[in-house]
This record gives C-alpha cells, structure tokens and sequence, in this order.
C-alpha cells in the first residue's frame, strides 16, 4: 500500500514538473520570429538612416510575419545604441541598422567599449548613400568658388554643423575643411535632423548631408548646393555638379550602411533576417524610392554577411590612419 502511494505520489510529482516546465519549452522552441522585432537606428527620427530604416520596415516586416519598429537610440555618434545592441538578448528580435559610423568609432573613440568585428552577427550591406554640400538658402556665396572665397575672408563668421562627433556629415565637414585649408566653427547635434532643421532656421551656415535628406530640399530650394560628393553627377540631381568637377579632385563620400544583430545569435535566426532584407532591397517600390534619393542597391554578393564583415574590415583601414593622423578624438 505504501509502495503504490509512493509510486503515484512521484508520478504526480513528475507530472507537475513537465506542466510547470511546459512553457519554458515551447518558448525555447518558438519559431522565429515570435514577437516584434525591434530596429534600432543610432540617430535621430527624420534623418538620413532613420529614413532608410523605417523605409525597410515594413516590406522586412511583410517577409518576417511581425512587426518590425524602428526605435531611435540616440548619443556618441551611434556609440550608445551600439551597446544596447551588444548587450541584447540574441535572439533576432532587436537588430541594428548602422552607417559607416562603424568603422570609424574604433579611431575616434579611445574607451569604445565594443567591438565591431567581434560583438556583433553581420547581416548585410544595406544601401550607399552620396552626400551634398549645403548651405542657408541666404547665405552670400552662389557656387563653389565664392564659397571658398567668402570662407577664407570670413571664416571666423561662419557655422558648419554636424549630426555629432563621428557622423557621416562631421566626418564629410572635416574632409571638406582639410581639403580646402580653411577650419571654420563646427556646430554639433544629436542627429542630421535637428541640424538640418536650424539650416533651414538659418540658425547655421552650412550643412554636408545625406540625399536621403537633401534633395527634396534642393529642388524645392530651401538650401543652396555647391556640389555632391561622388565622381559622377547624380540622376536626381543632374544640374548639380560634384565637388570633383569643380576643382575638389578626388574628392569623394558615399555613406555606406549594414544591418547587425547581437553576437550569438543563432545562424537560421540571422538567415531569416537577410532574406527579409533581401525581399525589401528587391520591392520595386524601395527600389524606386532609393533611385529618387540617389541611394544605390547593393550588389547581391555584398547584401550578405561575409559581404559587410569584409567591407567593414577594409574601412576601419581605411579611415583610422585619416582620423588618427587629424588627432580628432570624440571621448
């Protein structure tokens, strides 16, 4: 009698055991994804990489069956929302969609406290984005040459803004200052957005942005142009010159971006997430959308993980020597 007792007793026990463990293991064995997936943009909502984020939402989101939300994380030239990537759970529901900030934090930052090659998966190469140079639509000079002219007479007058230490427009600003040999006061932001909002307040003077931003601008005339920053005119823009045909040979910024996950997240998690990826970069819509704003598609072998790992491998050998030669620290 006490045998059987016992026997159900354990029977009982090891039946409460498997209940109470029950969710633990359908939540292990959940599919992904199982929850909305969060996408985390390093910079202010309204400028350039939040618009190419919150662009790939919603066909990512079609392709993964949830959700995805865009949240800004902004501070540090991307170097916070970097950790709170690093420090997610890695499991596909939080991924980060960088520019080439990445393999510039590693020169400008002293104290990183990360690793871009090593604290992260790598998703793929996103899409490069050509830049342009800016002013107040009152601002004296007409074209490149009376910009630089006005600039050696009036340097000290003049204001060019940045989204923040490490951004693309500081790194671009401080390309376009060496080049020309004239250093100007530099106005820092937390994001392209606030900065371009004060262009356009006349608050500052000048502006290198993104044309994810600029050229609904430049045709509507809020700002003048001087030029962009590739080799060639761009489609969207073909009456402004580049900065190269007027005399700033080689001159040359293409902001590149790449889509991340924590490390350790599972490779068929990651898998699924580039082929969201891909799906968006192929919608016909995106496509025209990125060709209105002079944004190019990258080629396939590039929107994969090897791709952008090995692109972010050759810029930070790129641009630390450039920013450690400038001695230009951001901590």
């Amino acid at each position: 009698m006490i045998v059987r007792l016992f026997n159900q007793l354990c029977k009982a026990a090891v039946v409460a055991l498997a209940v109470a463990a029950a969710p633990g293991i359908q939540a292990q064995t959940q599919p992904f994804p199982s929850r909305p997936i969060v996408l985390v943009v390093p910079f202010a909502a309204g400028g350039p990489t939040d618009v190419v984020a919150r662009m790939l939402a919603v066909p990512m989101a079609k392709s993964l069956g949830q959700t995805v939300v865009v949240e800004n994380t902004v501070g540090a030239g991307g170097t916070i929302a970097s950790q709170r990537v690093v420090k997610a759970t890695p499991d596909g529901h939080m991924v980060f969609l960088h520019h080439m900030g990445m393999s510039t934090a590693p020169a400008l930052y002293r104290k990183l406290g990360f690793d871009p090659l090593k604290d992260f998966e790598f998703i793929g190469q996103v899409v490069d984005v050509p830049m342009t140079m800016l002013a107040r639509k009152d601002f004296p000079a007409n074209n490149l040459n009376e910009l630089i002219a006005y600039l050696r007479v009036n340097k000290e007058k003049v204001t060019l803004a940045n989204a923040g230490l490490g951004a693309v427009s500081h790194l671009c600003g401080m390309l376009f200052m060496s080049t020309i040999g004239i250093d100007l006061t530099t106005v820092p932001y937390k994001g392209t957005a606030p900065a371009m909002t004060d262009l356009l307040g006349g608050q500052v003077d000048l502006l290198c942005d993104q044309t994810t931003q600029t050229v609904p601008l430049i045709r509507d005339g809020r700002v003048k142009v001087y030029g962009v920053t590739t080799l060639k005119r761009l489609a969207s823009l073909p009456n402004v010159p580049t900065l190269d045909e007027q005399g700033m040979k080689g001159f040359e910024v293409k902001v590149w971006h790449g889509l991340y996950a924590p490390r350790g997240t599972p490779r068929e998690v990651t898998d699924k997430i580039n082929l969201a990826l891909r799906d968006a970069l192929a919608d016909p819509g995106i496509r025209q959308r990125m060709a209105e704003l002079s944004s190019d598609i990258p080629s396939a072998d590039k929107i994969t993980p090897q791709g952008l790992k090995s692109h972010l491998e050759a810029e930070i050998a790129k641009w630390g020597p450039v920013i450690q030669k400038a001695g230009i620290y951001a901590d």
